[in-house]
Formats: C-alpha cells, structure tokens, sequence
C-alpha cells in the first residue's frame, strides 16, 4: 500500500528546495505517492486564498504534508486572511497539529558556528517537543480592561489566562515519551511548577503518564534553569517536553546553539500521528531563484516525516547519514560556506545527498 505526501513547495526558495527533497524521498525506493499543490502566495496569485479547499483537501487525506516556505514581501499589503502566512496557520487548526517537534544537532563541521565553545556544545542533539494549540497563548478569557480592585484600581491592565485541560498535557506527554523511546530514553519535561498551578497540572500529570514507558528516564527542570543549562551543559538533555509558551522560547534558543538554523527541520504531528514536516527557515524571496537556497533542513525534514508519520526509521537514518556525509566531505552551501569548503549550489547539494544515499 502506497502512502499519500502532500507536497506543497510554497514562496521564494520553497520550490527549490522541497524539489530536491522529492527527488531524495524517490530514490528511496519506498511506496510513497507525491502529490503536489500550491500554498502561500504562489496559491493566492492562482487561487485567490493562500490555503484554497483543493490545497486543504489534499493535506487532509494525506498520510503527512512536506512544506515548504511561505511568504514573499509583494504580500504584504494584502488583508491579514489573504497573506501567505495565514496557510500555515490554516493547516494547523485544520489538522489539529499539537505536537511540534524542533531538532537541535550541532553538526561536527559546522561546531565553529556556535556561539558557544566547541568543547561544550560538540555532539549536541537535542529535540524539543512544544505543545502548539494551549496554554497562555490560546487561553480565555484575554484582553483589555479598567481594573476593579486592587492597588492600581482604575488603571487599564491586559491579561492572558494560562490554561491547560488534561486531554491536552497527556497527549503531549505520549508524544514526548515515544520520541525519547526512539532516541536516548530520557525525557526532561519542562514547567514552573514552583510558581504556576498550570505547571504543577502538567507535572502531575506528566507523571501518571510516565507509568506507561518505564524504559524512560524521566527528569523534572524550572523552565529558568532549563534555559540557563541549554547554554551551560546543553549535551545533558536529549528530549524536552514543554508547554507552548516555554517552547517556544527554549526551542530558538536551542536552535542558535547549532549555529545556523538554516540547517534545521522541524515536524508539528496529531493525534493521528499524521503530521506536517518543514524546515525551520523561512522562504527567503531575495535569493529565490538563484540557486543560492539550502535544501539540507527540508531534506532533513522528509527523514522527519518518514520517522514520525510513517514509521520508516531505517529509511530515515539513511537521509540523515547522506547528510552527514556531504558535509563531511566539505560540501556547503552559501549559507554555511566558510574558507577551505567547496561551495555548491542547491541543486549540486541535492545531487550530492543522493550520491551518498
């Protein structure tokens, strides 16, 4: 049986580079079925909407969606519904992706990237699981008012109401657990629990869950402290589990650990285990065309999609090792390029990960 992909290439270099990681999910010889579609600006121009009913139709019945980048500064002016951005957006509500996934690798060639010192970053990965659809981001109610009580009564205040229901941390929870399976088998999960009833919710129940995987080491970190040890023993940690306000913080943070994040993919899956895999860059529309772009996240980001919605690790590992290895052999990109590398173009790239496959 074949497996439906969803491939929507998007703005600027988003074709460019989602055309080289087509081309190194078809040389793995698995079932796979590539549909493509547009989204972004690309589909506005065609369709008139950056998510048209054809586009949305296709992401549903797919096993995942392989996404470019979207965006592109000739948008701008258009209406908030109407720009590139809100296809993203679009996708995630519609398919109720909760789960974002963000590696953060320290590739050993490119250790003089990081702001940090080799000998305390070298061999860095980590993932970092961010509950995308709760927490204070979403949470009600929220806004604007006169205060009623208290020492400033009859000043404006805002306020955002931090809020999680138990559905949503144990689902997060499982994906956190299953993914460290899949790797180290130690889950650090991320609150303020010393603060927060929120936090001390997720705590808990993070806990009940952890009954179901007793092969994984399980570790508890104040969301102030994980960010002063993502910068003073990064290698310690192998997967973090957070909600979506500390997620989103700890995953920039440890994503300037590498030092490019240009080289970044990322995963954002649901309860399905259907998911949505594109890189951690954005669409880049002053290089488009040029041949300038780096297809290694979205590359990367295609092994993520056969790991995590697929199933398919050995196929997965395969990607990463070829990626490994052009950059062993000295291979980079404008992005990465630095004095004694062999500068390639985004199409010279792709035909070197093939090669190594």
């Amino acid at each position: 049986m074949s497996h439906l992909i969803a491939v929507l290439p998007g703005d600027g270099i988003g074709p460019e580079i989602m055309e080289q990681a087509t081309r190194v999910l078809t040389a793995l010889g698995l079932p796979l079925e590539l549909e493509t579609a547009p989204v972004g600006g690309a589909a506005y121009d065609l369709h008139g909407h950056p998510l048209p009913p054809e586009t949305l139709a296709l992401a549903k019945r797919a096993k995942a969606v392989l996404f470019g980048a979207v965006g592109d500064w000739k948008y701008d002016k258009l209406p908030r519904e109407h720009r590139p951005e809100q296809a993203i957006l679009g996708l995630r509500k519609a398919l109720g992706l909760f789960a974002n996934l963000r590696p953060a690798i320290l590739y050993p060639e490119l250790a003089n990237a990081s702001s940090l010192k080799p000998e305390v970053v070298s061999g860095l990965d980590i993932l970092i699981l961010r509950e995308l659809t709760g927490d204070i981001y979403f949470g009600q109610p929220r806004g604007m008012r006169t205060a009623e009580d208290g020492p400033f009564k009859g000043e404006r205040e805002g306020f955002d109401t931090m809020r999680y229901a138990e559905t949503e941390i144990r689902r997060i929870a499982h994906i956190g657990f299953q993914a460290a399976m899949k790797r180290g088998k130690k889950l650090c999960s991320v609150d303020k629990a010393n603060v927060l009833e929120t936090s001390q919710f997720w705590r808990d129940l993070v806990i009940e869950v952890a009954k179901d995987y007793p092969e994984v080491e399980l570790s508890h970190m104040y969301v102030d402290n994980a960010a002063m040890q993502l910068v003073r023993a990064p290698r310690e940690f192998d997967v973090i589990v957070t909600g979506n306000l500390f997620g989103d913080i700890l995953s920039d943070e440890a994503a300037m650990l590498t030092g490019s994040i240009g080289m970044l993919p990322s995963a954002s899956l649901n309860e399905s285990g259907q998911g949505l895999y594109e890189p951690s860059h954005g669409s880049a529309p002053d290089i488009a065309g040029q041949g300038l772009a780096n297809p290694l996240a979205t590359i990367l980001s295609a092994a993520m999609l056969l790991r995590y919605s697929l199933n398919e690790e050995a196929a997965a590992a395969r990607i990463e090792a070829a990626v490994r290895k052009v950059l062993a052999d000295g291979l980079r990109t404008a992005d990465i390029y630095e004095p004694g590398t062999h500068k390639v173009s985004t199409g010279q790239m792709g035909d070197a990960v093939l090669a190594a496959l």
